[in-house]
């Protein structure tokens, strides 16, 4: 036990970068909130960068930089105001350059240099040497430094970015494929838009951990990841109510050796009741020594389907979500403070949602931590957008960064399904049947990495899917009542032509983008700004309306739940419940009010 404490005290003094001494960094909690270790460096901040247009930065040698010519506020992307840039034009190329140093503690670590996201392609270089590279723009990835920085001295990290938004072979969600916002796209983001660090890690440290709950069996089940493996290896799992220890289970340390953890009259995890447990994951040499400690936690809740109803927790649950495109005025994709992010989430509930579809964009982790700390569900969506649906190119691209979207964000608990493509049309001839294996893989390949639902495409075009999702603005709710309820023959509304989708099937069935009412507070954000429908003349006409197309909706049997368009307006797509400062707009008592009806109860 001696060695044991003693092991943990040196592993915790690792952390010789306080956050007090990190006070003034952007963005400086930790970045990756279940999977946390103690010794990391943010690396936020001031970096120099240089645009390179003509992308004759590799023949100029801007790889051994030792420094560029101008400043930019690293997490923020160049095109954001909190940036210190604020270029607004594309950017096909640049570099980053910043001083890095590793602590001496770390001599005897792996040390990882970590981006939370960069768009889209990263190049990363150490005194001028290769280390690594990574494309997809909004997936997290890690770049084994090691054998570059590990002399204690410091060096010139330089990353190369590429970013290519209108070759249609990368995604790029709803950033502009013109030079200004228009329409549904706005304001691009180019490079590092995440939180950027070091961490140390031992050799045979944990890779990572799966952890899924199993509610009807009352337990957990960790499926860990090592970097490395020495004989008599052991990893242990502590499962933790606040400070007590509910269960504990070692088990030898093994890509293959799960660890079954049971938790007898577990509590539930739900938006009513958001329970968390801590977990803590230490590996263990032969003779008892900590080698890795990291700290997560769980949420014991279950997500299924059962004929045309979503359960959670073996209960059926209406869902009641608004549409999140996470940009901010000053950040872009980029939350100013970890605060906002919270906020967000706490804006939707008080307007009566219980949850977001995360619409054509990644949220970091630090979202999903707020969402399953707040209680808020959410689907996992991606930025599709901008791909061209016929090109067998982009979708080997997306197929790469969708993988490593499910596997990062799959231990959150407020994740329910997964939503892979929004909108998506299938292409005429060959390219259709291109496009159809597309979405088989995303759907095959979503099932292998995680037990959630899979809804294929969010409205338009499905092609295997476990829920059956459409998108309808009508405006009138007597109208919009008509269209979605199911006709005598069992058909229903479907975006797409029966002919390039299969029928529906008998899955949950969902209007996940609906209203969009357009309502300006103050003056217009540009002139192209627009909402769907007129918009009322009247801030009474507003509320009317909203209620009627609620009511219409809530009350259609087979309906499981709907998404509102949207949260906050986004630029000159001003059809927000808030302002896109965040400033409501409206009576919120009243927006709650509607927005948090749910079905009357069914006659048995």
């Amino acid at each position: 036990m001696k060695k044991i404490f003693s092991s943990f005290v040196l592993c915790c003094m690792l952390c010789v970068f306080t956050a007090s001494a990190q006070a003034n960094t952007p963005r400086p909690e930790y970045p990756r909130p279940q999977f946390e270790r103690d010794a990391w460096i943010n690396l936020n901040g001031n970096w120099t960068f240089t645009f390179d247009f003509g992308k004759s930065g590799v023949d100029r040698r801007l790889n051994e930089s030792k420094g560029f010519d101008r400043t930019i506020l690293v997490p923020y992307c160049p095109e954001s105001k909190l940036s210190g840039v604020e270029y607004k034009d594309f950017i096909n190329a640049m570099w980053y350059h910043k001083k890095i140093q590793a602590p001496a503690e770390w001599t005897d670590k792996k040390i990882f240099l970590n981006f939370g996201a960069v768009d889209y392609c990263a190049t990363i270089y150490v005194d001028g040497i290769f280390t690594g590279a990574h494309w997809g723009g909004t997936s997290s990835f890690s770049i084994d430094i090691t054998n570059f920085v590990k002399d204690g001295k410091q060096h010139d990290l330089v990353l190369y970015v590429q970013d290519d938004q209108r070759s249609g072979t990368q995604a790029r969600g709803k950033q502009s494929g013109n030079f200004y916002s228009q329409g549904c796209d706005y304001t691009r983001t180019t490079g590092i838009w995440q939180t950027v660090w070091m961490e140390a890690v031992n050799p045979n440290g944990l890779k990572r951990a799966y952890i899924v709950p199993d509610l009807d069996q009352e337990r957990f089940v960790v499926e860990p990841k090592f970097y490395g493996l020495q004989k008599g290896q052991k990893l242990r799992v502590n499962v933790k109510d606040g400070a007590k220890i509910v269960s504990t289970v070692t088990v030898p340390a093994g890509d293959n050796n799960f660890a079954v953890v049971p938790v007898k009259k577990p509590k539930t995890w739900s938006p009513e009741s958001p329970f968390l447990y801590d977990i803590d994951l230490d590996v263990f040499d032969a003779s008892g020594n900590i080698l890795d400690h990291v700290k997560s936690y769980a949420g014991m809740r279950k997500i299924s389907v059962e004929g045309n109803q979503l359960l959670l927790n073996n209960e059926p649950y209406f869902l009641r979500l608004v549409l999140d495109q996470g940009f901010y005025p000053t950040g872009v994709w980029t939350a100013p403070t970890d605060g906002d992010l919270k906020r967000d989430i706490e804006l939707s509930m008080e307007a009566g949602f219980n949850g977001a579809r995360l619409h054509q964009k990644v949220f970091e982790e630090r979202f999903h931590y707020w969402a399953d700390k707040l209680g808020y569900l959410t689907w996992g969506e991606t930025s599709n957008w901008g791909i061209h649906n016929d090109n067998i190119e982009a979708h080997r691209n997306f197929l790469t960064e969708w993988q490593e979207i499910v596997v990062r964000d799959r231990n959150h608990p407020s994740i329910i399904a997964w939503t892979p493509l929004n909108e998506a049309g299938r292409p005429g001839g060959e390219g259709g049947r291109q496009y159809e294996r597309f979405v088989r893989d995303l759907y095959n390949l979503s099932h292998a990495l995680d037990y959630r639902p899979v809804n294929d495409a969010s409205g338009w075009c499905h092609v295997v899917t476990d829920l059956w999702t459409v998108h309808n603005y009508e405006q009138d709710g007597n109208k919009l009542r008509e269209i979605l309820t199911p006709k005598e023959d069992g058909s229903v509304f479907q975006n797409g032509n029966v002919r390039d989708e299969p029928r529906y099937s008998g899955q949950p069935y969902f209007i996940d983008e609906w209203g969009g009412i357009k309502w300006v507070v103050g003056k217009q954000f540009a002139e192209n700004t627009w909402g769907y429908g007129e918009g009322p003349k009247t801030e009474e006409e507003f509320y009317t309306r909203l209620e009627s197309l609620t009511d219409a909706i809530v009350s259609i049997p087979h309906m499981m739940g709907h998404c509102y368009t949207q949260l906050t307006d986004v630029e000159q797509e001003q059809n927000g419940i808030y302002n896109y400062d965040r400033t409501p707009k409206f009576d919120m008592k009243r927006i709650k009010a509607i927005l948090s009806k749910n079905p009357q109860p069914k006659n048995k």
